[in-house]
């Protein structure tokens, strides 16, 4: 079996190949393409192309392909998708206007409510009604149905969206709806909200399927593409998107529920960062993924990453649990720009075409890596193994009118660009640990994503992280993510108001782990299964809370005489996370959860057997850190470093896909395995 994990960014396009039975993670190929905006088909194919000229597959060899994609992403971000119309209960026309009473940002009193992705003269009322127990007070009227439908499709909209009141707890009136749609109407692609994901919260499940409708069809033409190329080119593969949760589903599957790949990419290099920990047996991690265009960060804990209920895509909440992503708007390619006397790098990006000034494209805006490059951090003839070469006289211009506005050299103006990106950083970085009660010495900061192990040991510099983890192949990690994950589907059932016992409790999870293994064989993969596993969770609260607390449930908690275990465990969580807890207090169920887990093989870690490389030190040169120029830095090549070897900062060591910068008070250190192990101060 062949397994390829491939990763679009906004600048490059990522390949990882793995093939079961030719040796562990050290037989792991890899390399980039130049991303293809807008149509980012163009660069899967090229990537392909260039591997099957270099890997020879045998006969009738299965072939799974694992694709992170920011497709449907963009569609959000840029609102390039097409017209929708929604369906919804009688009084509630502007579920979608309306929103959260509460304001973004209390302070702003001006703030302006985000735009509705379904203009209100596209969303019908009809007639029908369930109360909150799912019981039927009115009837749905199914000719006002087929009348809205009839009126959307002739306005021109293919894709529909039906969120009823209460349809959480009883889908009938919403299947109904679907089914008189597709026998009297047909023609519209229709996504309802009890199948996109039943939970409680009106607003936030009506945009989670709007979001679904909003982006099917660009998903559903671009998944197109690649299956067509992969039947003429690899007749024997099987294509899996990568979903925000970290796990993977067939394509036919995110064909139709789209919205579950909305935080696609990200989500797999924090995979690949939990599968380096458990390799490690470090279970708790601050990853950092810094790409062209922007930097993720997202936190491990216990070996597990977090799990977030309340992300946004663009200007839109997704209720659904995805993996926790902090999104920050600074990458390589993040364009410095001066407003009035003040320095500010990004959000704007240069992104792959024209790119960075000196990569030669046409780029002539100032970016974070026109600074690395003239700060001393890369080298121009050494960036993607010299299949890049970078131009210093370029960047020199782009980066002159920053140093006149600040009335100083381009070098000091670049190392400015950086210190500024860096500040932008911190203030995200640290008000995201004090959420969840982290200090930064708690954690390892992970480092990937082309630019991540280039500005990652400054952050960590910068708020006190001690200890930095850079994986083997750190430019393509989120598409090493693709050859460790595993299938993983999410299911939910709201509770609330409901009297909760153990038995209910048991039945409940019961119901909800049949249908995570319903899905599990939808993939159509099982024989390709190692194993396969079930995560509980409850959403809790003290009686009278306005918010509730997610709890892992243990088995042994389950499995108690009634539900005083699992209660335990809330006024537990609850402790770790407001330190306080009242196990007097009654407490309210709100929603039941479980995960499926099916297992792949993987490529599993092998300590390096080092027989000897290139010479470690290639030259000596200048680096611009802290407001000062270290002459005579040595610049090492990490496939010349042997296990134990300890390179001392300030320092660069160069790989084909990355390069990594030791500050000055950081100690180099070549793992067991081959990852660098960044130390501050020994």
């Amino acid at each position: 079996m062949l397994r390829i994990g491939i990763d679009i960014g906004g600048t490059f396009t990522d390949f990882a190949v793995w093939r079961r039975g030719a040796g562990n993670d050290t037989a792991i190929k890899s390399f980039k393409v130049s991303s293809s905006p807008p149509n980012f088909a163009e660069a899967v194919r090229e990537g392909l192309e260039e591997l099957l000229a270099d890997v020879t597959l045998e006969p009738d060899e299965p072939v799974f392909v694992m694709h992170g994609t920011t497709v449907s992403t963009n569609s959000v971000i840029e609102r390039s998708g097409p017209r929708l119309a929604m369906l919804t209960t009688k009084g509630f026309k502007d579920l979608l206007e309306l929103q959260r009473l509460r304001l973004k940002v209390p302070t702003n009193l001006f703030s302006i409510r985000t735009s509705s992705l379904v203009p209100r003269e596209l969303v019908f009322e009809i007639d029908e009604r369930l109360l909150s127990d799912g019981s039927e007070r009115q009837l749905i009227d199914l000719d006002q149905v087929v009348a809205a439908a009839t009126a959307a499709k002739s306005d021109g909209i293919r894709s529909l969206a039906i969120c009823f009141l209460h349809g959480y707890r009883n889908p009938g009136h919403e299947q109904a709806a679907r089914d008189a749609i597709a026998e009297s109407v047909g023609g519209l692609d229709v996504s309802l909200s009890s199948e996109v994901w039943p939970q409680l919260g009106e607003y936030e499940r009506a945009i989670t399927c709007v979001l679904n409708a909003y982006v099917k069809d660009r998903m559903d033409t671009y998944l197109g593409e690649i299956e067509a190329y992969l039947r003429e080119r690899l007749p024997a593969s099987r294509l899996f998107i990568t979903k925000s949760n970290g796990g993977v589903m067939a394509a036919r599957e995110a064909r139709d529920f789209p919205v579950h790949t909305l935080l696609s990419g990200p989500a797999s290099g924090v995979t690949a960062a939990r599968f380096l920990g458990e390799m490690l047996d470090e279970p708790d991690l601050l990853t950092m993924d810094m790409g062209g265009t922007s930097t993720d960060l997202s936190l491990i804990r216990g070996g597990a990453p977090m799990v977030s209920t309340d992300s946004e895509v663009g200007e839109f909440p997704l209720m659904m649990p995805v993996t926790g992503i902090e999104a920050i708007g600074a990458g390589g390619g993040s364009i410095a720009w001066m407003d009035g006397t003040v320095l500010r790098v990004g959000p704007k990006s240069a992104g792959a075409r024209p790119g960075p000034a000196c990569y030669g494209q046409g780029g002539t805006a100032p970016t974070l890596t026109d600074a690395y490059l003239l700060c001393g951090y890369l080298n121009p003839d050494h960036f993607l193994g010299g299949r890049m070469p970078l131009r210093r006289d370029l960047a020199e211009a782009a980066m002159r009118p920053i140093a006149e506005a600040l009335a100083m050299d381009t070098t000091a103006a670049a190392e400015s660009c950086v210190a500024v990106a860096t500040s932008n950083m911190v203030v995200r970085l640290l008000p995201y640990l004090a959420r969840v009660g982290i200090d930064p010495p708690e954690l390892i900061l992970v480092l990937y994503g082309g630019a991540g192990a280039v500005h990652g040991p400054l952050l960590a510099s910068e708020v006190g992280i001690e200890r930095i983890v850079i994986p083997r192949t750190p430019s393509v990690f989120c598409a090493y993510g693709g050859l460790v994950c595993g299938l993983v589907h999410d299911t939910v059932r709201t509770v609330h108001g409901q009297a909760m016992s153990l038995d209910v409790l048991k039945r409940t999870f019961a119901e909800l782990e049949s249908e995570g293994r319903e899905w599990l064989a939808r993939q159509d993969c099982e024989s390709y299964l190692t194993g396969d596993e079930i995560e509980r969770s409850a959403e809790m609260r003290y009686r009278g809370q306005s918010f509730q607390t997610s709890v892992p449930l243990s088995p042994q908690a389950i499995a108690g005489k009634d539900l005083s275990a699992v209660e335990a465990d809330f006024h537990t969580e609850h402790e770790r996370l407001y330190s306080h807890a009242d196990p007097s207090a009654p407490v309210e169920y709100i929603e039941l959860r479980t995960r499926i887990l099916g297992a792949l093989d993987t490529p599993r870690p092998s300590k390096v057997d080092w027989t000897g490389g290139n010479d470690e030190v290639t030259e000596h040169k200048a680096l611009r850190l802290d407001g000062a120029t270290f002459d005579d830095c040595a610049v090492y090549q990490r496939d010349g470093l042997e296990p134990g070897r300890r390179v001392t900062g300030p320092a660069v060591i160069e790989q084909p896909d990355a390069t990594v910068l030791v500050p000055d008070g950081f100690v180099a250190k070549v793992a067991a395995y081959g990852d660098l192990i960044l130390t501050r101060g020994t």
